[in-house]
């Protein structure tokens, strides 16, 4: 297999936590949403990690700094298409694939991210995009397939027409990239979308265009990929994570 770098997106404030911490320092089970995350990452065979911080930086670092992992600053947040541009000039003259994770997704399992990375490598794709369904999609990216069932492009939930609206599968937020593809479709996205950010999903619409192979991987638990916004949510994941123990 490629070499791996994964890229943790954890730059997040956490508006909606009922604190001023950076969201990806809020505890389960005692422990940092990230380091479940920086875990993940380790267990699928990583050869680099990085974080890319940003709201209280200084926090994540001292939290995670005993865990062998690199950092790159977000000073703005300006989306997630930027978040991983910050990442360029510390990844120059390297290469292999990019494993893009969130980290306030704590409850991913290892093993679905290692059968996520044999699919991408044996299918010879440039990127793959983790994709589940939801009965109720709101708030998510949806995943639009042309009629082959290919993927096309992720429309965001502010950007999507009613037709979009109705679809499904959703996008995860976890990706794997070829790094040269990567970070040479970062350099076309534009922020010219409802939330005026340069969004990361782009990319995805960007290979597509060029004719580049991209597939999706469709993981059937969605409780997987649960985000973590609210105390509720938070709470949500200490008990599912309670009840694999």
């Amino acid at each position: 297999m490629k070499k791996l770098i994964t890229l943790i997106l954890a730059a997040g404030k956490g508006k909606r936590m009922k604190s001023d911490l950076p969201k990806v320092i809020h505890k389960i089970n005692g422990r940092e949403l990230v380091k479940y995350v920086i875990d993940q990452a380790k267990e699928t065979g990583s050869d680099e990690i990085w974080l890319i911080t940003g709201h209280k930086s200084e926090l994540v670092r001292e939290a995670t700094r005993e865990l062998g992992v690199n950092y790159v600053e977000q000073k703005e947040q300006l989306g997630t298409g930027h978040a991983v541009l910050q990442a360029e000039e510390k990844l120059k003259g390297k290469s292999g694939d990019v494993l893009i994770l969130c980290g306030d997704v704590p409850l991913l399992k290892p093993s679905t991210l290692k059968k996520f990375r044999e699919l991408h490598n044996s299918s010879n794709s440039v990127a793959t995009v983790m994709t589940t369904e939801f009965d109720d999609p709101f708030g998510y990216g949806r995943i639009i397939k042309d009629l082959s069932g290919n993927i096309i492009r992720i429309v965001e939930q502010k950007d999507a027409n009613e037709e979009e609206k109705a679809i499904k599968e959703i996008n995860s937020g976890v990706y794997i990239i070829d790094k040269s593809e990567l970070f040479d479709s970062l350099k076309h996205i534009s922020s010219d979308n409802a939330s005026r950010e340069y969004y990361l999903t782009d990319v995805i619409g960007i290979l597509t265009m060029q004719n580049k192979k991209v597939k999706t991987y469709l993981i059937k638990d969605n409780t997987e990929i649960l985000g973590i916004n609210t105390v509720e949510q938070l709470k949500l994941a200490e008990s599912i994570i309670k009840s694999r123990n």
